[in-house]
């Protein structure tokens, strides 16, 4: 399949014409209505300083059900104890900027260019785009990113500085999920860590399905808001 260049113009090619890997096109710009546009049609923006802006649409595609939910015995055992207060929407260019820096196993610098933090603050600001944040005595110790759309969220990030706490972040976004009866997260890749997390893959056509249906729904703009205890769905 070729990989299309964008233009100016915010249209984007349909996606299950994506190079085998996933590819789709290259180009564009990371404006707020490219970035919605491209989620609400299954895409996403990933790439690497001096690159230009790849846009992907991958087979399988990694997604978690809130409905399929079960945190493992360990993960509920953690969350009891309550050694993180959990947030959401506190810090959310600060979340950024963590998964941008904290060195991850096996990868050398990251996609999260500067010109992506901006993007994604944008979206924030917008209401699109939202954080959910683990803090110990007062620090920012974990936390993850994404964008909600209709009653679908596409995680884009995740950090940890102390052991379990994007674990237990992850955790409390499920339960806000559930709570607000969305139907798919969005994971994009396959990693053993989203599989342990409850990730399953599906094939595009499935995924673009789950996706029309999500979007059916109205947008839960921003700032997302929890009174969650430490027992909250366990």
């Amino acid at each position: 399949m070729p990989v299309f260049v964008l233009s100016d113009e915010n249209v984007f090619p349909p996606p299950n014409l994506a190079a085998e890997e996933g590819l789709l096109a290259i180009g564009g710009d990371l404006s707020t209505e490219r970035l919605l546009n491209a989620y609400s049609n299954g895409i996403f923006p990933w790439y690497s300083e001096g690159e230009p802006i790849m846009w992907w649409s991958p087979t399988p595609r990694m997604v978690v059900l809130p409905k399929n939910y079960k945190p493992s015995k360990n993960l509920r055992r953690i969350v009891r104890k309550g050694v993180f207060d959990i947030r959401f929407d506190s810090a959310f260019a600060d979340v950024v900027e963590a998964c941008a820096q904290v060195p991850r196993n096996g990868q050398d610098g990251t996609w999260i260019t500067p010109e992506m933090q901006e993007a994604y603050i944008k979206l924030h600001q917008e209401g699109y785009a939202h954080s959910v944040e683990a803090y110990q005595d007062k620090k920012l110790v974990g936390g993850l990113y994404g964008v909600s759309l209709g009653k679908a969220f596409f995680g884009e990030s995740m950090f940890h500085k102390v052991t379990d706490a994007s674990k237990v972040a992850y955790h409390f976004l499920l339960q806000f999920t559930l709570d607000h009866q969305f139907e798919l997260i969005d994971a994009q890749q396959d990693t053993p860590h989203l599989r342990r997390l409850g990730g399953s893959l599906l094939k595009r056509d499935e995924f673009l399905s789950l996706l029309d249906q999500a979007l059916q729904h109205p947008t839960l703009k921003g700032p997302w808001k929890s009174d969650y205890t430490n027992e909250k769905g366990l």
